[in-house]
């Protein structure tokens, strides 16, 4: 088994008290970014080691604009995680993405305005692809491992994300339903170009709490409502989580692991050495 996490779940902090996880420890660090959200949990998981972040901080004091992103996946990346499922909680605006369900998106619609969305910059230019922004192969496999659970679960979606942290409004959601979104949320974005900059496989685990404002039949999307979903659903990510470390590929199936090998354009003597040195942890490979 391999000393370092190559699974990280990024969620609540009631996740760190899985059934079944042992040997565990935390790792309070700081990175060229700052610091993570909260410390780092890693332990044993059904024989794979995973590392845990609470994405909110512990007590979720961290509002969606405010969670340090690019410190996040940077703390990850040199922890040696090649993996990251996000649990998400969302809004549907698909009538039959209904409160309770599970959904595991296949696409991205970023509207936030006010993030740093790429650890590049400062003399490293770098153009990632993300087409496909979620890793197929992580994301068929935690599809399973959610079905395995017997949760009414869908595959395939668009997963809309806005700055928060206010809700919408019903002009607002009626839109995002023209435009043909499936689901509404406040952190997938940027947190999945990241991940993908930082050459690790991304995929969500959304959790239907609402249906935003836009169902004249059922109540405006509130926080007790999120709330009382997501404390509903705990088990149900537990398992699927444990389902997923029981059943993952040791080998990742995807070319999530070489997205920098055509994204970096700047010629190296061009590179200053602070910036060089900053990034070395994504790009050392192909900057030698």
């Amino acid at each position: 088994m391999d000393s370092f996490p190559t699974l990280a779940i990024i969620g609540g902090s009631g996740l760190y008290t899985m059934p079944g996880l042992q040997d565990v420890s935390e790792h309070d660090l700081t990175t060229p970014f700052g610091k993570p959200s909260a410390p780092i949990i890693t332990g044993t998981l059904k024989g794979l080691h995973v590392a845990f972040l609470a994405r909110h901080g512990i007590g979720h004091h961290i509002h969606p604009t405010e969670v340090n992103y690019c410190a996040n996946i940077y703390a990850l990346k040199s922890l040696g995680v090649e993996r990251i499922v996000s649990i998400s909680a969302c809004g549907s605006l698909r009538e039959d993405y209904v409160p309770g369900d599970l959904v595991v998106p296949d696409q991205v619609f970023d509207l936030t305005r006010d993030r740093r969305r790429s650890f590049f910059g400062d003399g490293l230019v770098a153009h990632i692809g993300v087409a496909d922004p979620f890793c197929p192969d992580l994301s068929e496999q935690l599809y399973q491992a959610i079905q395995a659970t017997g949760v009414n679960v869908h595959s395939g979606g668009i997963f809309l994300t806005v700055e928060g942290p206010r809700f919408s409004t019903k002009a607002e959601s009626n839109v995002y339903r023209a435009w043909g979104m499936s689901l509404i949320g406040m952190t997938t974005s940027p947190e999945v170009f990241l991940a993908r900059e930082a050459e690790i496989c991304y995929s969500v685990m959304a959790h239907v709490t609402d249906y935003d404002v836009w169902h004249l039949e059922q109540e405006p999307v509130s926080v007790d409502a999120v709330i009382t979903v997501l404390n509903q659903n705990t088990q149900i990510a537990q398992q699927a989580i444990a389902n997923l470390a029981r059943q993952l590929k040791p080998d990742r199936q995807c070319e999530c692991g070489s997205a920098l090998a055509t994204a970096l354009i700047t010629q190296p003597e061009r590179i200053p050495a602070e910036t060089r040195q900053k990034l070395d942890l994504l790009v050392r490979k192909y900057l030698k």
